[in-house]
């Protein structure tokens, strides 16, 4: 394993458009490879990269094992091309063969190979680097027709953007549009029992998770091993986080001295799922606290309390369970 795979694999698995950039800087030469269409059980969606350079380095992945050695190849050979072009692989697995490589049955893929410089300008591959570091929700839409490629933003493929839907665009040739939204965002307030679990759950689905409780009782290391938690009081921790459309925010404490301010401040942001702990009573009270500092009702309405869905659920992890289930539907849900 080379130093730049070691680098990628044990720190960023999904910073796959900067290692090919680094890779491009540094005179390796790259490609990238984009799953742009799938069917059957195929086990990336569309959307999905890789990055192979010139001497077969490669970070991410566009299937299950069964294709990665049949793109490294096809990408190498476009890079010691005179003039590389990009190209579009297709590939099919039998029933017979799909168990061996990952899949449940059968499965097709359509990759779109992409030479850096070359193809894809590096500029341009500058540009959506940055937007991806700035959290800003930024597409590439490529004209495999044309060989002209732009970013574009949520306001041009709304309900793409909003169900992060990557795949061809119907626009009279051959578009592909990648997606790459910023990564969700969870921020716990309150160290407590429920915390304990669902911030390894929230992790293993792929939220970006921040824990804040200025409470040392709470916040300690016996209880959290391993984890770095923010003791700033709740609003000011999560002024300093940030609250955009990617992020959610869910209160715990059961403390209206910690967590009003932090619904405050959530639900007069963009963050796309704002809960908090508690019954239907303590709701109704906090509801009133919530209009008496100024929120409307909408604002107001925006709040999912008792947080969680209603899956009976008992004890901190199956609360946990409930809560990221509902994390889910709201990221998940259209626009």
């Amino acid at each position: 394993m080379t130093q730049s795979e070691t680098a990628f694999t044990t720190q960023t698995t999904e910073a796959i458009p900067e290692v090919a950039l680094d890779w491009h800087r540094r005179g390796a030469g790259a490609v990238l490879a984009t799953v742009v269409e799938t069917w059957g059980s195929a086990p990336r969606r569309a959307g999905s990269l890789m990055a192979v350079s010139g001497q077969g380095d490669i970070a991410g992945s566009v299937s299950g094992g069964c294709v990665e050695g049949a793109v490294v190849a096809e990408s190498q050979d476009l890079l010691a091309a005179e003039r590389p072009e990009a190209k579009l692989l297709e590939f099919g697995v039998s029933d017979e063969n799909a168990f061996a490589v990952g899949l449940a049955c059968g499965g097709t893929i359509r990759i779109l190979l992409t030479p850096v410089g070359s193809v894809l300008p590096a500029g341009l591959l500058e540009e959506l680097v940055a937007a991806r570091a700035a959290r800003r929700a930024v597409g590439l839409l490529s004209d495999l027709d044309s060989g002209q490629h732009s970013l574009v933003g949520p306001e041009s493929y709304p309900e793409r953007f909003a169900a992060d839907r990557s795949g061809w665009i119907e626009t009279g040739s051959r578009c592909v549009l990648t997606l790459h939204n910023p990564p969700a965002r969870l921020a716990v307030v309150g160290a407590v029992h429920i915390a304990q679990a669902l911030v390894p759950m929230a992790r293993l689905a792929g939220f970006d998770v921040s824990l804040i409780d200025p409470r040392g009782a709470f916040a300690s290391e016996t209880r959290f091993p391993g984890e770095r938690i923010r003791d700033d009081w709740p609003d000011e921790a999560l002024a300093d986080h940030g609250l955009d459309a990617h992020t959610a925010v869910v209160t715990l404490t059961h403390d209206p001295k910690l967590d009003d301010p932090a619904l405050l401040a959530a639900l007069r942001s963009d963050a796309f799922y704002v809960g908090a702990l508690g019954s239907t009573r303590t709701h109704a009270r906090r509801v009133e606290r919530l209009a008496a500092a100024g929120l409307d009702a909408a604002q107001i309405a925006r709040l999912h309390a008792p947080v969680g869905l209603d899956i009976g659920a008992q004890g901190p992890a199956e609360i946990a369970v409930s809560i990221l289930a509902e994390l889910v539907s709201a990221l998940r849900a259209p626009a």
